[in-house]
């Protein structure tokens, strides 16, 4: 089974991880897609960066997200995260049961684990590890199964946005819950990520 990374999920994983390097981030990967098939990314919701053990905030960010994904008819198909070590990028216990959960709902669900000792704007390779559910336990995808479109303009894009100081625009459901005028479904940054994207990406 395929999993495809859209520029807009995969721009917002990078920045997330960028503007909070000292922690450990995490979030939810979307997918207008129906059960089955392939997984193709579109989007993905930021979720925490300094309390990701925290069940009752994890409850509440999932269930404020789903009922949003229903009114986008949108689906939650998989999870990332990037530790605060930056020389281990294994899936932690926290991630692996949000992973499960998310897996009980969508049987085709993705795990990705963000390389943050990689997220150099040198770096030619996609910095993510992806794992799949497999008799219960999280093994590694072949990557010949990950696609990431596009991927020199998406890895440009991300990179300029970070220079830029653009990445400051994102805001995860911790910041939400800090202030909640601040817009954890980032329309503004989402905005200038397609404005960046070339037409020619289709699925940005």
């Amino acid at each position: 089974m395929e999993v495809e990374l859209s520029c807009m999920s995969y721009v917002k994983m990078f920045l997330h991880a960028g503007r909070f390097p000292a922690c450990s981030v995490n979030g939810l990967l979307l997918s207008p897609g129906p059960q089955g098939g392939s997984v193709c990314v579109s989007d993905c919701v930021p979720l925490l960066h300094s309390r990701l053990p925290l069940a009752p905030i994890t409850e509440l960010a999932l269930q404020q997200v789903d009922v949003w994904c229903a009114q986008k008819k949108l689906r939650i198909v998989g999870y990332y995260q990037a530790n605060a070590s930056m020389t281990d990028s294994s899936p932690t216990p926290c991630a692996v049961k949000i992973a499960d959960k998310i897996a009980e709902h969508y049987s085709n669900a993705v795990l990705v684990m963000v390389q943050s000792a990689k997220m150099s704007m040198q770096e030619r390779l996609p910095p993510i590890v992806v794992y799949e559910r497999r008799d219960g336990h999280w093994t590694l995808k072949d990557k010949q199964q990950i696609m990431l479109r596009h991927w020199e303009q998406t890895r440009a894009i991300a990179n300029e946005l970070l220079a830029s100081g653009t990445h400051n625009l994102l805001v995860d459901f911790d910041s939400h819950l800090d202030d909640i005028r601040r817009d954890w479904t980032n329309q503004e940054l989402n905005a200038k990520i397609a404005e960046l994207a070339s037409p020619a990406n289709g699925n940005v």
